[in-house]
């Protein structure tokens, strides 16, 4: 299974946080999946922290970068073709970060772990 992560998930991954549910935690762990996180969450991240909204043990990009490499995730860059998948969607959801990692999910066959109900009203396959 391909997975990408919510940014949530890969915020509450790194902290070993309680809200990761036991099927997170073990879809994220098989040797069998491959796990993925957007460049579109390393931007959220970024945005998030700048506006002091989202305190870090260290700065985003060494939060990111040792997050992916701690619990072996693959950087997904965001491609022209995943954005003109925007058109497909309906307008269920008004954050643009969200509806790009659905993007990329329907772009690149991806299950996304996330546990926000807006994202799993879209036709992608999600899981949590």
């Amino acid at each position: 299974m391909i997975l990408l992560l919510d940014t949530c998930t890969f915020l509450w991954l790194n902290a070993d946080a309680p809200e990761l549910s036991t099927t997170a935690r073990k879809l994220f762990s098989s040797p069998d999946n491959t796990v993925y996180l957007s460049a579109v969450s390393s931007w959220e991240i970024m945005i998030k922290h700048q506006l002091g909204k989202l305190p870090l043990p260290d700065t985003p990009v060494e939060f990111v970068r040792n997050g992916r490499i701690l619990h072996h995730i693959e950087a997904l860059p965001l491609t022209e073709a995943a954005t003109w998948r925007l058109n497909e969607l309906p307008n269920l959801h008004r954050d643009p970060f969200d509806r790009i990692l659905v993007c990329q999910a329907l772009e690149h066959n991806m299950v996304v772990l996330t546990p926000d109900q807006l994202i799993r009203q879209y036709s992608i396959e999600t899981a949590w």
